[in-house]
């Protein structure tokens, strides 16, 4: 895990705003430190009323993040996004030819990922549906056992659906309800916790 620099007054001002225009205090300390750094990183305060988001699970996240963990992202967009530490994507690994009818290279990358990371990996999903389903299916079935899944896809096809199977799954998540989501709002909620493990680190 590489430092965090310091806090450029651009993104210092912009916090100023954000928390003049929304109040974020239904969410415990931690988990609105999640909220808030995917509202300044979308400039979408609906996000506030949508995130679910819990302590326990940014506990999860930021100690896994302190131990090290694999971090697997669905899409590159995903992981260039992430700052502070490494994160990997399988999507270019996946032998397209090779999908079933049905399939997808998204799912294909997840279960690859699982092959080679079984246990206690955070998962972040910013694009694709089905690899937030593949994640949750796996999860279900015994093949996986990640400490945190970041479940953010966007999209009008299957978006908010998977994202309610995560919820229902019971494994430790962050996510929000309904369409919207993105490469760089699922990016930003790992980052918040890569800064909370940081300060943590350093208390």
């Amino acid at each position: 895990m590489t430092a965090v620099s310091a806090v450029h007054a651009i993104e210092a001002e912009s916090y100023r705003i954000l928390e003049a225009r929304v109040d974020l205090r239904r969410f415990a300390p931690a988990a609105s430190a999640v909220v808030a750094r995917v509202i300044h990183a979308s400039a979408d305060l609906e996000y506030a009323q949508t995130m679910v988001v819990d302590d326990d699970a940014v506990a999860a996240g930021i100690e896994a993040v302190r131990a090290g963990a694999p971090v697997i992202c669905d899409v590159e967009m995903v992981r260039h996004g992430i700052t502070g530490v490494d994160a990997r994507c399988y999507l270019g690994e996946v032998d397209a030819p090779a999908i079933d009818a049905g399939d997808t290279r998204a799912a294909a990358a997840m279960r690859l990922a699982a092959e080679n990371h079984r246990e206690g990996t955070i998962f972040v999903v910013g694009c694709a549906p089905t690899a937030l389903m593949e994640v949750v299916r796996l999860a279900t079935e015994g093949a996986l056992s990640p400490a945190l899944v970041i479940g953010l896809p966007v999209g009008f096809v299957g978006a908010a659906e998977s994202k309610q199977a995560l919820r229902d799954s019971g494994l430790p998540a962050i996510s929000n309800i309904g369409e919207k989501g993105g490469s760089a709002v699922a990016a930003a909620a790992l980052n918040a916790l890569v800064r909370m493990a940081v300060a943590d680190g350093d208390a």
